[in-house]
């Protein structure tokens, strides 16, 4: 044992395969068609993982600023790109205004949480800085997935109205302001629902983590608030962020809904 921590074998990180093949044989009982899928899921995990434990080991030593802010724009650049394959129903899918939504909201939160709330020595240390923005990023990408795609959807769903208010003289964020109130509650939906039961209904990752290497519960609480508030803030931001740039990529440059988009032009 060190500092807490109960180290796991490779024997005993192989045993844990049990688990995913239970899921497997279940799959194929069922006929789900999911076994395939969960194996790569496993290798990928194994491999991805690996690397990255390898990876951080190097950027916690070297602990510098430039290789820090790098690996966090790529990680934000990642995140858009797997938020588009989350939203296979969205035409065109604004990547570049995924990407830079995911930016401002994971820096302009990250950063008061690093810098004000945490405060490490240097404040810009690698063993908190990344795994503090790493949790940002996760939740934002499926927050600003959910709020897109249900824009798009809502938009489509209602164009015969939207088309209607277009051409009584509503200015087009007139016409679609309904929509984008829905679609920014449906992607912080989730989030506001993981507040309320967190403790109750689970302990997150952060928490039991800590717990697990050592810390005191009440150490451990305090982090956790800070990261479950952060994400609040992060998920929020992000999808208005996105939302409040994309819906004009719904109209024409003349204000009328996209052919696609619109039930009459079909």
């Amino acid at each position: 044992m060190n500092n807490g921590i109960i180290p796991i074998s490779d024997v005993q990180l192989a045993l844990s395969v049990i688990l995913v093949l239970v899921a497997g044989g279940i799959s194929a009982l069922l006929r789900l068609g999911l076994l395939k899928a969960l194996l790569w899921g496993t290798v990928r995990t194994f491999v991805q993982l690996t690397f990255v434990g390898y990876m951080l080991k190097y950027v916690f030593s070297a602990n510098n600023l430039w290789i820090i802010a790098g690996l966090i724009v790529v990680m934000c650049f990642i995140a858009a790109r797997a938020s588009v394959k989350r939203t296979p129903n969205v035409p065109n899918y604004p990547v570049a205004l995924a990407f830079w939504s995911i930016l401002a909201s994971t820096v302009l939160v990250g950063f008061v949480v690093v810098r004000i709330i945490i405060d490490p020595e240097p404040w810009y240390s690698a063993r908190i800085v990344i795994p503090v923005f790493g949790m940002i990023l996760g939740n934002s990408m499926n927050g600003i997935a959910l709020s897109i795609d249900r824009l798009y959807g809502e938009v489509k769903s209602r164009a015969d109205e939207i088309e209607t208010l277009l051409a009584f003289g509503a200015a087009p964020w007139e016409a679609v302001r309904d929509c984008v109130r829905e679609a920014l509650r449906s992607g912080m939906t989730p989030t506001i629902n993981s507040l309320m039961v967190v403790g109750l209904v689970s302990l997150p990752g952060m928490m039991t983590g800590q717990i697990l290497s050592g810390a005191d519960p009440h150490e451990a609480v305090r982090y956790q608030i800070v990261v479950m508030l952060m994400i609040a803030a992060a998920v929020a931001i992000g999808c208005l962020l996105l939302v409040g740039l994309s819906y004009k990529k719904l109209f024409t440059p003349e204000g009328a809904l996209k052919a696609e988009l619109s039930k009459s032009k079909k």
